[in-house]
């Protein structure tokens, strides 16, 4: 049960952004220094003996804790909630968010499961329509067609202010490691620096109606800024798993709407931890309060209504599919979210004399650079590829934010975090089912929690992709890869037991593919960070399942409680891959050809010499790329 401690933290009326509204001078680490400060802290604290079943007394507790508006929270989320409130017992700031605003609701009118490129299209739309302010925060920042969106519409945003005779204030974050770091996590980030050949964000010139200022945030040694978010105008946020590169890399992103937007801003707030110079506009301006739309051409966020489903979509999307795709260099911008859904559409549509299966290969190839042959069957009606997915719900859903703080130390002590433990909560309670898709699973306190929800007959499916990142997870301490995680799954599990039937072990398939390629050719992988339990609630962000992110990584998350938008969810991550056809793994763990010969590339389970070997070019590898996890 959520203890009288934080019951009273959540009870507050003060929160970050709250007192940052009545004085938005003051630096937010200042803020949380006078706010949390006093409370003692317990940094390593083990939650694993003294995690109770739920009861009727503790759910009511756990629902006072939260804000939920119009919503009824269920009580499988309700108990993930708990869980993870109970971390703050031990540090009030172990969520990266304000206590009071952990628990709150929303909408998620749009969710995209698409090449990384595509995430940002939807970015670079929204950074263009803003009309005050936008904090982007991401891990890895490096020149690419990604990069070029968001410079490119920078650049727009401040012309079109300019027009309107305005100033918008841009605050961005990424994660890079230095020297300067052993003195402040948080380094201050010059024209000079940012506008570099391995940065190249808008000079001050090139966008003189924005007042625009970087940081570079990394605790080291391992304290990566994983997260990977965006706020606009305290209406929209956009939580995503991408970070800002090239690669072949299928990805998820959720725009969200609503009072949960909040919860986020405040997140951004703490995470930027440095005073705001300028402050941001709408400081005194809360989602939760507001009553205007979006955007001009949007309507408000409890007025939009269902959306278009995935095969209307597709319909609308083939009927225009002549679009012009938005890219950096022939720029489209979309004035609402239904005309960059029908854009994004008519990208994938057939062009003239091209099967469903050659259109899928083309937009699939864009990021390759060495674009490979389709493999995979024709694709049938109702089952082309849909990018962007109208999520939008006919009501609002609670939403809580389970997110971690970095943790630098080459340890594994800073475990107790809101993001673990709404994972684990949510397979301890799982009735029937859990599904993951995450680059690398291989964390242990995951692997036991999966063999211990398998043994109570609940089915586990999980995705994962072939070989990713393979030499970095041989580091020691780092977990092992996906297939060395698989194996030992499989060995924990009684011999001939009926567990081994309900466990679905499958390596990512893209959908133009027969086949899983392994991560070492960058042809067709996939970053996608997504626990669906029981089909009805659903953790989406950036945390993926694996040591790096269960220890060390800040990481933000949203935890979403509904049957509709957890449906949609599945839907289209089966839509858009092929891996439930041809990805599903041997009853060894790895994966096999119809001739039984494992996929080219695996490394299967080296040896402790070779493991060791591999793992010594992993760690260079790492450190040569360190915050590009």
């Amino acid at each position: 049960m959520v203890s009288e401690h934080v019951f009273k933290l959540c009870q507050e009326t003060e929160t970050v952004s709250s007192v940052l509204a009545k004085n938005p001078t003051e630096a937010p680490g200042d803020v949380i220094q006078r706010l949390y400060g006093h409370h003692t802290k317990d940094f390593y604290h083990n939650p694993d003996e003294n995690r109770p079943d739920p009861s009727p007394e503790a759910l009511e507790r756990a629902f006072k804790c939260g804000r939920w508006g119009p919503t009824k929270p269920s009580p499988l989320f309700l108990q993930a909630f708990a869980d993870s409130l109970n971390c703050l017992d031990a540090d009030p700031m172990a969520g990266i968010v304000s206590p009071p605003l952990m628990g709150s609701h929303g909408t998620v009118p749009l969710t995209v499961i698409a090449p990384l490129a595509d995430v940002i299209r939807h970015c670079s739309n929204l950074i263009v329509r803003a009309k005050r302010e936008i904090f982007f925060i991401t891990c890895s920042w490096s020149p690419s067609v990604a990069q070029r969106l968001v410079k490119n519409a920078l650049i727009e945003l401040s012309r079109r202010a300019g027009q309107r005779g305005q100033r918008v204030v841009v605050k961005m974050m990424y994660d890079k490691a230095g020297a300067a770091n052993m003195m402040d996590s948080h380094q201050a980030v010059k024209p000079a620096a940012f506008t570099s050949s391995s940065i190249q964000l808008p000079s001050p010139e090139e966008i003189p109606n924005l007042d625009f200022e970087v940081i570079s945030l990394h605790k080291l040694v391992l304290g990566t800024l994983h997260a990977k978010f965006c706020v606009v105008d305290r209406k929209i946020a956009a939580v995503m798993s991408n970070n800002m590169e090239d690669n072949d890399n299928m990805e998820m992103m959720t725009h969200v709407e609503g009072p949960i937007v909040d919860s986020i801003y405040d997140t951004a707030l703490i995470t930027w931890n440095n005073n705001l110079n300028p402050p941001l506009p709408s400081h005194d301006v809360p989602a939760s309060e507001g009553d205007l739309p979006t955007s001009d051409q949007e309507p408000h966020y409890v007025d939009r209504g269902p959306g278009r489903d995935q095969d209307e979509i597709a319909t609308d999307g083939l009927a225009q599919a002549g679009l012009p795709e938005h890219t950096p260099e022939d720029p489209h911008y979309d004035s609402d979210l239904a005309k960059e859904i029908t854009r994004m559409q008519s990208c994938y549509s057939t062009k003239p004399d091209e099967t469903r299966l050659q259109a899928a290969n083309r937009q699939l190839n864009l990021a390759v650079t060495k674009p490979i042959d389709p493999t995979g069957p024709e694709i049938r009606d109702g089952e082309e590829m849909t990018p962007y997915i109208s999520t939008a719900a006919t009501h609002q859903a609670p939403i809580a934010l389970v997110s971690r703080p970095p943790y630098g130390p080459v340890d594994s002590k800073k475990v107790n975090v809101p993001q673990n433990e709404a994972w684990l909560s949510l397979i301890r309670n799982a009735k029937q089912h859990i599904f993951i898709q995450t680059p690398d699973l291989n964390a242990a306190p995951l692997i036991s929690a999966l063999a211990a929800a398998l043994k109570r007959g609940v089915e586990v499916t999980y995705y994962v992709c072939f070989g990713y990142n393979d030499p970095g997870e041989m580091i020691p301490g780092q977990g092992g890869t996906n297939d060395q995680a698989a194996q030992a799954l499989i060995a924990s599990l009684p011999p001939n037991g009926p567990e081994h039937q309900l466990l679905r072990i499958y390596n990512y398939v893209g959908k133009d593919q027969n086949h899983p390629i392994h991560h070492c050719f960058h042809s067709r992988s996939c970053h996608i960070k997504l626990l669906i339990v029981d089909n009805a609630v659903g953790i989406q962000g950036s945390g993926n399942q694996d040591t790096q992110s269960w220890f060390h990584s800040q990481e933000v998350n949203i935890m979403v409680d509904s049957q509709e938008i957890c449906g949609k969810w599945r839907e289209g991550i089966e839509r858009n891959q092929n891996t439930k056809a041809f990805g599903k793994v041997a009853e060894d763990g790895i994966w096999r050809d119809a001739e039984g010969n494992p996929g080219e590339g695996c490394m299967g389970n080296p040896g402790p010499v070779e493991g060791l070997f591999k793992g010594v070019i992993g760690m260079l590898m790492k450190i040569k790329g360190m915050g590009g996890l």
